[in-house]
């Protein structure tokens, strides 16, 4: 009777762990993530592991991850295509690792190691972010950090640490309130040493998330500096989202967005940014679209940035053509490709900039800003401003649309992204949003923003991803202690 009641009791536990995690994770962790979500998501869980068995804790925490991440399965399978079994592998693998990371943090809270369990959690994700930005094609996509994008004292962290810390410290806050609460639950078990160590433990983690939101705080004070007046134009309108062969309706797109272009000049924009794969070029006869909006940049002293599919035979490159007045067309190669969606095209190696009244212009294209480069390529060249066409697919306008925001605090410059199907986002050099619309609000959506244009060095920029390989190291040591504890 007694183990039918004690069965019982653990499974309505694991239950309510479960849910409790899954929804946090559901609504803290999806396209459009209620930050502080994720700063209450983990307890459950973990508050679970340490009065559990190791294999029903195991269970619980994967349960918890795989069915959180249920709310990508719309996004993967009927916006991207994506057969069902993808999203189950990303997130089977997902929930494998999170559940190994939770068996490590109550291993070495339950012998005693509490500071080794401190940091167990967070450097075990981090490292498996880390090591997904290499493995995988999209880079940084799916870090933890995104889900705290609007929470901007908090983002100012990833001037220092990149998107590592901010995911890090998530789970470092949450793991100390655990280990607090029992160390101070097991006070009349093991004595008084363990109320202090618990205040000791806690205090740690407030600490340090004090610290990291007061310079957050005085980061967002900082003065604005130049700035930069910008136009950003698309349209969703059903003949002008898929690129078209070079022809009439190609040049009649150019025709129009050079009309709306003129209208945003007259209203001094300096540059105009528009979205990527507006239509097809030949190598040998790009003059449809160059004639059109290189005679518009001449007409109205104005820089455009506008994309293409560039057909050099047997290569196509996804391009992006800089049209500067009365300056010979430059243009930028996109370095990231979507698969399986341009698994053709051939991925470009080099920068482009330019200036506009002495301050410094840089281009990219759409999934470039889900990747540490090109964006801290800009940065250490001094860029103050990246101009970047997009193509997003409605459902993630928010979610992929804003990860480019992450590239602008880490490397010190302000983002202009104009993208189909998506959002026309202004962002400055702290990931303010400074103006956005939709790119369905009209048959050519257009904005306008004077956005900073001055270059901020940042310490993320001058030491990279030091932070992850810390956090590597951080792994590496309580896999160590957890061993000698053994």
């Amino acid at each position: 009777m007694g183990f039918a009641t004690s069965s019982y009791r653990l499974a309505g536990a694991g239950a309510i762990a479960v849910a409790s995690t899954a929804v946090l994770l559901w609504f803290g962790n999806g396209l459009d993530p209620l930050w502080p979500c994720m700063w209450f998501a983990m307890l459950p869980v973990l508050w679970f592991a340490l009065r559990s068995p190791w294999w029903a804790a195991a269970l619980v925490s994967a349960l918890s991850m795989l069915l959180g991440g249920l709310n990508m399965l719309q996004y993967l399978h009927y916006a991207l295509g994506a057969p069902v079994v993808v999203w189950l592998s990303i997130y089977m693998t997902i929930a494998v690792i999170f559940a190994g990371a939770v068996l490590l943090f109550r291993a070495l809270v339950l012998r005693g190691a509490v500071w080794s369990a401190l940091v167990a959690l967070p450097a075990a994700w981090v490292s498996l972010e880390f090591a997904r930005n290499f493995m995988t094609p999209h880079g940084t996509a799916g870090s933890l950090a995104y889900t705290q994008l609007r929470f901007l004292p908090f983002l100012q962290l990833a001037s220092i640490t990149g998107p590592w810390g901010m995911s890090f410290l998530l789970l470092f806050v949450q793991s100390a309130i655990v280990i607090g609460i029992h160390l101070w639950s097991k006070e009349q078990q093991l004595g008084s040493k363990e109320r202090q160590r618990a205040i000791r433990v806690v205090s740690t983690g407030v600490m340090v998330t004090v610290v990291v939101l007061v310079f957050g705080a005085i980061r967002l004070a900082a003065p604005q500096g130049k700035t930069i007046r910008v136009g950003l134009i698309s349209s969703d309108e059903r003949g002008n989202l898929v690129p078209s062969e070079p022809g009439a309706p190609t040049e009649r797109l150019f025709h129009d967005y050079a009309a709306a272009i003129e209208g945003l000049a007259s209203q001094g924009a300096q540059a105009i940014v528009l979205p990527e794969k507006l239509g097809v070029v030949l190598n040998a006869d790009t003059s449809p679209m160059d004639a059109v909006l290189q005679a518009t940049a001449d007409k109205t002293g104005t820089a455009i940035i506008a994309g293409v599919v560039r057909v050099a035979s047997p290569l196509k490159y996804n391009e992006a053509r800089v049209y500067a007045p009365h300056v010979q067309v430059a243009s930028y190669d996109k370095q990231h490709m979507l698969p399986p969606f341009e698994s053709d095209l051939e991925p470009g190696t080099s920068l482009t900039m330019m200036s506009r009244q002495h301050m410094i212009l840089g281009v990219a294209i759409c999934k470039d800003m889900d990747f540490g480069r090109p964006a801290r390529s800009y940065g250490e060249a001094g860029a103050g401003v990246l101009l970047v066409p997009g193509w997003d697919f409605v459902i993630d306008n928010a979610w992929h649309g804003h990860i480019a925001v992450m590239r602008g605090v880490e490397n010190g410059f302000s983002i202009v992204r104009s993208a189909k199907k998506g959002l026309l986002t202004v962002s400055d050099w702290r990931g303010r949003i400074v103006a956005e619309a939709r790119s369905d609000s009209a048959p050519f959506a257009t904005l306008l923003a004077d956005v900073p244009a001055e270059h901020h060095k940042t310490l993320y920029l001058l030491l990279g991803d030091w932070f992850a390989w810390l956090a590597v190291g951080l792994l590496a040591f309580t896999l160590l202690r957890l061993f000698w504890r053994s």
